[in-house]
């Protein structure tokens, strides 16, 4: 099964991620990150949601997608044409053992530290999923006491994506 990323640009109303969620739920997709935000038109959002499936599943999911109301515009996102990012907050066990370690491992991967205490060191860091998948394999063994994502966003190099 393959990653692929989708972009639906959506009426900003209630009740329209229940409706694109559902579809979702419907036709038995795992959403593996979705995040929904304004866009630059305060009447529109966009919703960005990266699942797993084969070629047919992403132009059925896409084709149901343009069909829901309130749904202005779908697209696949192409990974080789595309800026991807996500955030993740991660809270590690601080002790004086770790303590260089965490340092050095948050500069090398240009995360931030966003909250330091005796018990625990909360880190900040932006990037492609590949690079947080990473970054969390190595703290993981100093000890991770609690730890967020965001989920993708995405936006194709030098295009529009939506004509609306």
């Amino acid at each position: 099964m393959k990653r692929f990323v989708i972009a639906a640009l959506v009426e900003n109303k209630y009740g329209v991620l229940t409706r694109v969620a559902g579809l979702f739920m419907r036709r038995g997709f795992n959403i593996d990150s979705l995040t929904v935000g304004e866009t630059e038109n305060s009447q529109l959002s966009r919703i960005t949601v990266t699942l797993r499936g084969d070629e047919y599943d992403k132009d059925q999911l896409i084709n149901q997608l343009r069909k829901l109301q309130n749904v202005k515009n779908v697209k696949h996102i192409d990974d080789k044409q595309s800026i991807e990012r996500e955030l993740v907050l991660i809270k590690i066990k601080n002790s004086p053992k770790n303590r260089s370690e965490i340092l050095a491992v948050t500069e090398i991967y240009r995360a931030k530290i966003v909250n330091y205490s005796l018990k625990t060191i909360c880190v900040a860091m932006t990037g492609k999923p590949s690079k947080i998948n990473a970054f969390i394999e190595i703290v993981r063994p100093l000890g991770i006491v609690e730890l967020c994502r965001t989920g993708v966003v995405a936006l194709e190099r030098n295009k529009a994506i939506y004509d609306v």
